[in-house]
């Protein structure tokens, strides 16, 4: 469990032009991923939503229209995943991207796998499993290479050796360009790295869920990887718009998300409101962008994941751009932090389990 640390943070400040509907880009606003040739914006598009599964369905239509209003403001990267909506996700940012696949950068994912009738989700990162995945993923994603290619989740069923060795020859087939992984510890990466070449690592991580704090942040800090952060916004509670009577129907996540259980539930909607009068009368800022703010400054090769699937929900990316959090508004933060959430929830449930 994650204790929440009051002190001071390494500051980043980030300089942006808007001119027109696109931002323009400069040293300070955009990174470059080992491995990968085209400098990235420090937002990336997350479209875990636009699969439609665990998020109330696909809406086709708005998903396209997201990605292209993303693009329009300057977003580069989109991160995508076979298991979101079985293919869905992957075959939407394909159609997307027709015309301008050589202008995006595309991070995708393998190693899990799933039950003809969709009902069990499992680890599966042995190297015929990858092997097809890849296929696949281009096939979907009309593309005959990908730009990150991350191993979902561990398999504590194949050796990392075996996967890592799967990955490293499809890099020197050239169908992907780096190699990142998700929700790996820091022994895990240090294991990959015998094998190949790590570019990158993809935990979550937002106000609430701060346990890359203790050893997986600072790794990536030491070994320069970029850090694609899911869940800045934590599964929409730090968005500014969830309210105590919010009810979650059908296979929405957070029906099983304890955060947002009855018990506690409150207690982070009081840390919200708190956080939503700071960020407004500290910034002129909405809570959304203060989270995304947030993540940004904790590590200057962080990438916050803005998930969206509707064009509207593109607009609050300009609000977490163009200005900085000082040591003063870190260390308050913490302290509404501190003062609401006694035992910070990490988010373990989302775990798959293992073959």
């Amino acid at each position: 469990m994650l204790g929440i640390r009051i002190g001071n943070y390494n500051k980043l400040i980030v300089i942006f032009l808007f001119q027109g509907d696109t931002m323009s880009k400069n040293s300070k606003d955009t990174l470059k991923i080992s491995g990968i040739d085209t400098s990235v914006l420090r937002i990336a598009l997350g479209t875990w939503a636009i699969g439609g599964w665990q998020w109330g369905g696909p809406d086709d239509g708005n998903a396209i229209k997201t990605i292209h209003k993303a693009i329009d403001n300057g977003i580069n990267l989109i991160d995508t995943a076979p298991i979101y909506g079985f293919g869905h996700s992957e075959e939407i940012v394909g159609q997307a991207l027709k015309g301008k696949r050589e202008k995006i950068v595309i991070a995708t994912k393998a190693a899990l796998n799933w039950t003809d009738d969709k009902e069990k989700i499992f680890r599966d990162a042995r190297p015929e499993r990858i092997r097809k995945e890849i296929e696949d993923s281009l096939r979907r994603l009309k593309t005959d290479y990908i730009d990150l290619y991350q191993i979902h989740w561990p398999d504590d069923k194949t050796s990392i050796e075996e996967t890592a060795m799967e990955l490293e020859k499809l890099r020197q087939e050239g169908k992907i360009k780096a190699v990142g992984v998700s929700n790996f510890s820091v022994e895990q990466m240090k294991s990959i790295q015998h094998f190949t070449q790590l570019s990158a690592i993809q935990p979550p991580y937002n106000l609430f869920e701060r346990e890359i704090e203790n050893d997986v942040l600072p790794y990536a800090k030491e070994h320069s990887l970029a850090v694609l952060c899911y869940g800045p916004l934590c599964r929409g509670l730090l968005s500014g718009k969830m309210t105590k009577d919010r009810v979650f129907q059908g296979d929405d996540l957070r029906k099983t998300d304890p955060k947002f259980s009855t018990s506690v539930f409150d207690n982070y909607l009081a840390a919200t409101e708190e956080l939503t009068q700071f960020a407004k009368d500290t910034h002129n800022k909405t809570l959304l962008a203060l989270a995304v703010r947030w993540v940004l400054d904790q590590y200057q090769d962080n990438i916050p994941l803005w998930g969206a699937r509707k064009p509207e929900q593109i607009e609050g990316i300009r609000d977490a751009l163009g200005w900085s959090l000082s040591a003063n508004d870190l260390k308050t933060i913490d302290e509404i932090l501190a003062k609401h959430i006694k035992n910070p929830i990490s988010p373990e449930f989302m775990a798959p389990p293992n073959r």
